[in-house]
């Protein structure tokens, strides 16, 4: 599932091809999106801004309206100059948006919905910014009284809430604990504030490193293009942890561990000496 990096850039790189351009065409084989289409047009309306907020991405146009997408697994938007062989079939194609100079291309896009900005406001399951760690407007202070609300959950499940802290995933999460030395499954109620507040930092900086500008326009965004550092920009060595088990620690030396996390069975992969449990309480199963 891509994470909050992917998210923004892809954000990013739509921006610079549709803000301020009028939709010159727009199609869906979603019946919902193509009502709304149907009784207030897209096409005429031009696109403010677009945005990542977590792990969803919010087009909003100048009528009012707010189209917000989610890709979960397999889902993805490309960003074609007009007149480019798409690189996914037409089969897959979910939505497009058109202007006189590029199309941008929803393929398997599972989750896709119309919001007025009232509506938006309401929905529960897209995070406000300053939930967002790479959002000016992200509260660390709320979101500590947030993680610590979650007394009872091991932090790296509480780290994957998009409602506690959106931005971070799957594989954010088992660096951000690694860096910071704490172990995944320790109960949030053992963590000290200043543990809580330094894992917070550390997402920003992780995530956000992960985001810096890049040369030129990207032209296509889709699931591959995941930059995913948090030791080193050589893409051999670029993880601490994640998908590295039974591999030397890159601190110690000690095998990295591996096991499923959580009602949804996430991976997590830690380093048993840099990340020991409170008061030597093993891991079940190892």
């Amino acid at each position: 599932m891509p994470e909050g990096d992917t998210i923004y850039r892809t954000a990013r790189s739509m921006g610079r091809a549709l803000i301020g351009r009028p939709i010159t065409g727009f199609r869906s084989n979603y019946p919902l999106l193509t009502r709304f289409h149907d009784d207030t047009p897209i096409t005429g309306q031009t696109v403010e801004s677009v945005e990542s907020r977590g792990k969803w991405l919010l087009i909003h146009f100048s009528g009012g309206a707010t189209l917000a997408t989610h890709m979960l697994m397999n889902g993805s938007w490309h960003l074609y100059p007009r007149g480019v062989r798409w690189q996914k079939p037409a089969r897959d194609m979910r939505i497009v948006l058109e202007n006189r100079e590029y199309q941008a291309v929803a393929f398997t896009v599972p989750v896709a919905k119309m919001y007025t900005a009232q509506a938006l406001a309401r929905e529960k399951r897209i995070p406000p910014p300053g939930s967002d760690v790479l959002n000016p407007d992200f509260d660390p202070a709320a979101t500590a009284v947030r993680i610590r609300g979650c007394g009872g959950e091991e932090i790296a499940d509480v780290l994957l809430h998009q409602y506690v802290m959106a931005g971070v995933g799957n594989v954010f999460k088992s660096e951000v604990c690694f860096v910071e030395r704490v172990n995944p499954f320790c109960l949030v109620s053992a963590l000290s504030d200043e543990q809580i507040e330094a894992l917070i930092k550390t997402s920003q900086r992780l995530v956000g490193a992960n985001v810096l500008e890049d040369s030129g326009n990207v032209i296509v965004t889709y699931r591959g293009q995941q930059r995913r550092t948090t030791h080193s920009a050589s893409p051999q060595d670029s993880l601490w942890v994640y998908g590295r088990s039974g591999e030397p620690c890159r601190r110690c030396g000690t095998a990295i561990l591996h096991r499923l996390q959580g009602p949804d069975a996430r991976v997590t992969f830690w380093c048993p000496s840099c990340q020991p449990m409170p008061c030597g309480k093993a891991v079940d199963g190892y």
